[in-house]
């Protein structure tokens, strides 16, 4: 079809059987077929308008998936809504919790597309607490795609926040702000890494993104690294691995000697991952003196071994 001729969205729409009571595969079938009739542009249109009227969840899954992939910036205002429930009259049958799905997409698709004005919306659903956590998890993580430093201020305030009653929203927030990649927030980060045994017993993983974010950063502050060093004692094992790896991007006599130390770990992976972290900072000669040491465990020589095969095989 020529992309001037005009479409009577509302003809297609009673053809696909848009928001009618039949199955959602009848009219997602109907809707894959349009792909061979119209243009990208029409489609694209076409999807577009269909998220205004359609009411079940299947199928506006569906239509977010689509115009996901297409990408389009006229998609965004209709995302946008969605994600809101805004201008959009749910089936009298539904709440808001039906939705959640389709809103969690529309966070997703909103993040790809990389309009920054989508940063306020993002940022009004995460910092809602009566909102589905679901949603606010997806925001979060939208916000860290998006990656505008306009968000890190509330992110900072959301990885901070004792009394938000989700970790894994705050987990979101701290890779977010390590993806946005801001220095202010480091200060938020260190205070989570700082936290004591026992207190944070069931927040650990909190604390392992707190040190990926903190990684992605890379600050040269003594408070940084003080508390990165402190946590090699963590009673945690990836804390510990998040820290190793942390520690080897200070490139430092003292950093590459705490990483040394985790060779004699309890743990066999933190072993294993020093061994990695090891070779990384200062090479084969490393591997060849943890191999030929009898301070080390066979877990560690094996790794070191395990390297060095693999790169003989590169070559």
């Amino acid at each position: 079809m020529s992309e001037n001729k005009s479409i009577d969205f509302n003809i297609i729409a009673t053809d696909c059987l848009i928001a009618q009571d039949v199955a959602c595969s009848q009219t997602i079938d109907n809707l894959e077929a349009l792909k061979n009739e119209y243009s990208e542009i029409e489609i694209i249109a076409i999807f577009n308008y269909f998220l205004k009227i359609e009411y079940r969840s299947d199928v506006l899954c569906w239509l977010v998936k689509q115009v996901d992939k297409y990408r389009d910036s006229s998609s965004l205002c209709i995302l946008t809504e969605l994600l809101l429930m805004k201008d959009h009259t749910p089936h009298a049958d539904y709440d808001k919790e039906y939705y959640t799905n389709v809103r969690v997409l529309c966070a997703k698709a909103i993040s790809n597309l990389k309009d920054h004005s989508s940063v306020h919306t993002l940022m009004y659903c995460l910092n809602n607490k009566d909102e589905n956590y679901k949603i606010r998890l997806s925001c979060a993580d939208a916000l860290g795609k998006l990656g505008d430093k306009y968000a890190v201020t509330s992110l900072m305030d959301v990885v901070s926040d004792e009394t938000e009653k989700s970790v894994y929203i705050r987990e979101s927030a701290a890779v977010a702000l390590g993806l946005i990649g801001d220095m202010r927030a480091v200060d938020s980060l260190v205070k989570i890494i700082e936290t004591k045994n026992g207190i944070m017993d069931k927040f650990t993983y909190l604390k392992e993104k707190a040190i990926e974010a903190l990684c992605r950063l890379n600050p040269t502050d003594d408070r940084s690294f003080k508390a990165l060093k402190n946590s090699l004692n963590d009673e945690n094992p990836q804390v510990r691995i998040n820290t190793i790896e942390a520690l080897m991007d200070y490139e430092t006599e003292e950093a590459t000697e705490l990483i040394q130390k985790m060779l004699n770990d309890k743990d066999e992976e933190v072993q294993r991952n020093a061994v990695t972290a090891l070779y990384n900072i200062k090479g084969e000669e490393e591997l060849n003196r943890i191999i030929n040491s009898s301070q080390y465990s066979n877990i560690c020589k094996e790794e070191a071994q395990i390297i060095l095969e693999e790169e003989k095989d590169d070559e």
